[in-house]
């Protein structure tokens, strides 16, 4: 079975170019606070739907019991509408394809089900991608929330010792004119920095945390921030594989429908809101439509690592799509949860070394010239 998608894009294409650069934000995969339909509730939506078709309820019946259960009045509202649609004779692709609660890559996975014959299926497969992303996000906000946490304590107090300690030292070094170390003069001359600046300093980066709201719609911003975070040591190399993990899913998915390898790229590239992804598959893309193979396609690219190419060309030659990236898929998932408890565990201790360390350097410069004072006053 295989499905033709130039014929739903030609269905589309009237819309999609209606569509504002506005509109087409809202539809993207990755959202921070949702729209009335978040992928959690994306992950129970497809879920339970499968179990239902798959017990013989039809479709209407089925999105019918859904909204009767919901208590959240924006996904009531968008499950009316839909269920609407599919009185007045719309199919479900047809229905949910208005509607910014909904991606791309959903009204694709639905038609196609529609078309095949297996929208349980497709539906069982959404909720099991949902499922996965969603923990995936958990993992991350696990790792980072609790080293963030002790780093802005840290922080605090270095800053309350340089604001309010370090000068009472300095007055007592001033009145007995003590001659000062090095490191002293240094801490001196950092309290003094922040004395000047210190508001400054908080209100940018108050400011820079505040631009990510404010600019996260625009394309530049979104473009630096995610090429910026795949440079980060560490911390890069765990967030493209979360990415990763996304990617090989979707073509896992996709492959289990019968779509083909340039459609299934086309469709994930619209999906996955990673700017340094979507800018190797649009390379990709092009690469393939030239008569090179996926594997070829895939090697020029950094972001895609030497297993994952290895792997591809063995599914090129066996014909096993599916299979391969579906266990691509739960190594790097395996991965992400491996990263991630990695992250807590070696980031505390080091947020400690390092707060006591800086803690350890204030301390040491204040009470370096005690000595000299003591032999000041002893005189």
């Amino acid at each position: 079975m295989s499905f033709k998608l130039s014929n739903i894009q030609q269905q589309k294409g009237i819309a999609t170019k209606e569509k504002s650069e506005w509109s087409s934000i809202l539809q993207k995969e990755i959202v921070l606070f949702g729209n009335g339909f978040s992928n959690k509730l994306k992950e129970d939506f497809y879920t339970e739907l499968g179990v239902l078709l798959n017990a013989g309820v039809s479709l209407k019946e089925g999105l019918e019991l859904l909204l009767n259960s919901q208590n959240k009045k924006a996904t009531k509202d968008i499950l009316e509408i839909v269920v609407a649609d599919l009185i007045e004779g719309q199919s479900m692709s047809e229905a949910i394809r208005t509607h910014k609660a909904f991606t791309e890559y959903e009204y694709y996975s639905i038609k196609i089900g529609e078309e095949t014959g297996t929208l349980a299926a497709v539906v069982k497969q959404l909720g099991a991608f949902f499922a996965r992303k969603n923990q995936q996000r958990r993992d991350v906000v696990s790792a980072l929330t609790y080293p963030i946490i002790v780093f802005s304590t840290a922080f605090l107090v270095v800053l309350f010792m340089l604001h309010f300690v370090v000068p009472m030292f300095q007055d007592i070094f001033k009145q007995n004119k003590v001659e000062l170390p090095g490191i002293t003069n240094f801490i001196i001359s950092v309290s003094e920095f922040m004395k000047s600046y210190g508001l400054v300093i908080i209100f940018g980066m108050i400011s820079l945390f505040a631009s990510r709201f404010l600019f996260n719609k625009q394309e530049w911003y979104r473009r630096f921030k995610d090429s910026l975070l795949l440079k980060l040591p560490f911390f890069g190399n765990f967030i493209k594989t979360v990415y990763l993990s996304q990617f090989t899913q979707a073509i896992a998915l996709l492959s289990a429908s019968k779509v083909p390898v340039i459609n299934s790229i086309q469709l994930v590239k619209k999906m996955i809101a990673f700017y340094p992804l979507q800018d190797a598959l649009t390379s990709v893309e092009a690469s393939i439509l030239k008569g090179a193979t996926l594997s070829e396609s895939l090697a020029s690219h950094p972001i895609f690592s030497d297993k994952m190419i290895a792997l591809v060309k063995v599914a090129e030659q066996t014909n096993q799509t599916e299979f391969i990236f579906d266990r691509l898929n739960v190594q790097y998932h395996e991965q992400v949860q491996r990263q991630s408890k990695m992250m807590s565990t070696i980031m505390e201790p080091l947020i400690i070394v390092f707060v006591g360390v800086m803690v350890g350097i204030i301390l040491i410069a204040m009470y370096l010239p005690m000595f000299k004072l003591g032999t000041v006053l002893g005189g």
